[in-house]
């Protein structure tokens, strides 16, 4: 499979890339240097939208065409055209971490993983479209990607450190998850899972943190693919571009390219044989 590095970014940790239809662009951040960078493909241009002092940690595109930023101590701010607009200041619980990971789920709530502390394991939250929030999970070594089946009766969850993908029942009507079991685990295998989506056929496509791939499983959990990148920590996946059928990838450790590979830190473009769908949009309105 072709692999064009795109953007030649050294993102210490490059992550969340989501495809903005709207703008026909792709938006990646750099997660401890606060950047959220764009891409457009139809002018082969990229650029940095948004810089702050506080971690990205991940964000969804809201209703309007915004981004909603998940960043440092709870902090949730809405991003569009320059304009920031703080939403929560910070949550109690989360003073000493930040977020890693975010997806909308169909009825616009939003699902964040927040990291572990020297004191506690990370939590999973579900902000629901009034801005009001909860934990839905707990004991999480480092949240990390999630998604959707096409029927939204399951919900995956990445645990990166217990390198296991959860899932669960999940109620489209309430955002409750129930039924914990375990998809799948990759302790035999290199690296850890991190970042990942759902293609139209159900196959999950898993980013592997120190493990220079790109891992394509079925729904049942059996391998189909695996696609080798010149970066050790392969960090996040999306489909964009007409129709979703181009895939961008995000990789990190671009501060250390010389042990972290040659394409450390950039974003990818691959075509595989498979099409992707639009993300949800989250619909909160504090």
């Amino acid at each position: 499979m072709d692999i064009q590095r795109i953007v030649d970014t050294r993102c210490t940790t490059g992550e969340n890339p989501l495809w903005h239809p709207d703008h026909d662009a792709l938006y990646w951040c750099d997660i401890p240097n606060g950047v959220v960078y764009r891409y457009r493909p139809a002018v082969e241009e990229h650029s940095i939208v948004y810089e702050t002092d506080d971690a990205i940690g991940g964000f969804t595109l809201q209703d309007d065409g915004s981004l909603l930023l998940f960043e440092s101590r709870g902090k949730v701010q809405r991003w569009q055209d320059g304009n920031v607009q703080t939403l929560i200041e910070s949550i109690s619980q989360e003073t000493d971490s930040r977020f890693n990971d975010v997806i909308a789920d169909p009825r616009g709530r939003v699902f964040a993983g927040t990291m572990p502390t020297d004191d506690r394991l990370g939590r999973l939250y579900r902000f629901d479209t009034d801005g009001s929030y909860e934990v839905v999970f707990k004991g999480l070594d480092i949240p990390n990607g999630m998604g959707f089946t096409a029927d939204y009766e399951t919900m995956y969850v990445t645990e990166s450190e217990a390198r296991t993908i959860h899932q669960f029942d999940y109620d489209e009507t309430s955002g409750e998850l129930t039924n914990h079991d375990e998809f799948l685990t990759t302790s035999d295998e290199p690296g850890v899972p991190d970042g990942m989506t759902i293609d139209t056929t159900g196959d999950i496509w898993s980013a592997r943190w120190d493990g220079h791939a790109l891992i394509q499983y079925t729904a049942d959990g059996r391998e189909l693919d695996r696609v080798e990148f010149p970066a050790k920590k392969v960090a996040s996946v999306t489909f964009g571009g007409e129709e979703y059928r181009d895939m961008y990838v995000t990789t990190a450790g671009g501060d250390n390219r010389e042990s972290e590979g040659d394409g450390a830190g950039a974003l990818f473009r691959l075509s595989p044989d498979a099409q992707g769908r639009e993300e949800f949009r989250s619909r909160i309105d504090v």
